[in-house]
């Protein structure tokens, strides 16, 4: 398999690694998240101006980039400085969903998201559906040329800074019936949706959003009612492979904080670094994350190559980044000792964020049980 990038993703990723070391290192990031806002809008501005967003789109909507290498190349650049801008929900997530369904929202819509005027949070986990992304209590009744909604969404990222929100809703059907799930793209002021916003314990920005009758015109339904969870699916399996190369830059940076503490951290008058017991642990923290690379590069050529099976792909880059992630932020926390879960060292963040990637989409024991389904 050729693992190599092609000169303008180097490029890029170059681009990438250097702004955020300039302008987004670990003291920047904690005066961000522990801002008002809670993120950076100048950060935002300058990512649309190097042109991130649009790596993530083919020309046609006036992007430059759109496979899932791209992808892989700016989401591990952003795992290793911790990002917290809404790149995840608004890009990846809405996106991939306005893609994969085109016509006019997406004409209009994408060009947007590519210059950083909007930002867009999915409305797709409910309280009562743990990670199956088919289980909609949320409705959607036809009236006349309208739609009424109703129901809650749970955990929406970006929702609290979002101008819009894509929702899932049960359109015909009973509540896990994967026929009948239909999607909205819906104003954040539209009457009757309220958000619920929070941080999470990773820094990022969250809410839940709630749908009291929310009255909205047909012209609100992206793509054919009834008839959205195929795209739901491969949204959310193309998330999963992009969050994969998030772990690669998580397991990378937490491995060289720990290698660097422990080269300066002296116990019985030498570095803990030369304590065989730790050097084989540190060894084995390298280990795991190549492993992560593996599976994660793997998932991506499956996710640009015609005819693979991404389903399969994306659930086995997502049961190693449970365990890669787990091994290695646990590992360093241990090196680090008690002083590596407080506010002041970085290495507690990274395992915080780390562990949220476990969760997110869906954990390791899920995506194990789903691999196995696929595979019998």
């Amino acid at each position: 398999m050729n693992f190599e990038f092609s000169e303008e993703q180097t490029m890029i990723r170059e681009s990438v690694s250097r702004f955020l070391r300039e302008k987004y290192d670990f003291e920047t990031r904690q005066s961000i998240i522990n801002s008002d806002e809670g993120w950076s809008r100048e950060i935002w501005a300058q990512f649309a101006e190097m042109g991130l967003m649009g790596a993530a789109f083919p020309e046609e909507y006036d992007g430059f980039g759109g496979s899932a290498a791209d992808m892989l190349v700016l989401m591990e650049e952003f795992g290793a400085a911790l990002v917290v801008e809404p790149f995840l929900p608004t890009v990846v997530l809405c996106g991939q969903i306005l893609r994969q369904i085109g016509g006019d929202h997406a004409k209009a819509i994408i060009p947007e998201i590519i210059s950083g005027e909007m930002i867009i949070g999915f409305g797709y986990a409910e309280p009562r559906s743990r990670y199956c992304l088919h289980h909609v209590e949320a409705t959607a009744k036809k009236d006349g040329d309208e739609y009424l909604l109703s129901g809650r969404k749970a955990v929406v990222l970006a929702a609290p800074i979002a101008n819009k929100i894509i929702i899932s809703a049960r359109t015909s059907g009973k509540p896990r019936d994967q026929d009948g799930i239909s999607l909205f793209l819906i104003d954040r002021d539209t009457a009757g949706l309220s958000i619920e916003g929070y941080p999470t314990i990773n820094g990022h920005l969250a809410g839940e959003v709630h749908l009291d009758n929310v009255r909205v015109k047909s012209s609100s339904l992206l793509g054919d009612e009834g008839k959205a969870f195929p795209v739901i699916e491969h949204t959310i399996d193309n998330a999963i492979i992009a969050t994969s190369a998030e772990a690669i830059g998580l397991c990378k940076k937490m491995s060289a904080l720990t290698n660097e503490y422990a080269r300066q951290r002296e116990q019985f008058g030498v570095p803990i670094s030369k304590f065989q017991v730790l050097q084989h642990n540190m060894v084995d923290m390298f280990i795991h994350t190549e492993e992560m690379v593996s599976m994660a590069y793997m998932a991506v050529m499956k996710s640009d190559t015609p005819g693979s099976n991404t389903k399969k792909a994306a659930s086995a880059a997502k049961v190693q980044l449970g365990k890669s992630c787990k091994f290695v932020g646990e590992t360093a926390v241990q090196i680090h000792g008690g002083m590596g879960i407080t506010e002041e060292m970085a290495i507690g963040h990274y395992f915080m964020h780390s562990t949220m990637l476990d969760s997110l989409f869906g954990n390791s024991d899920y995506h194990l049980k789903r691999y196995q389904d696929m595979t019998t």
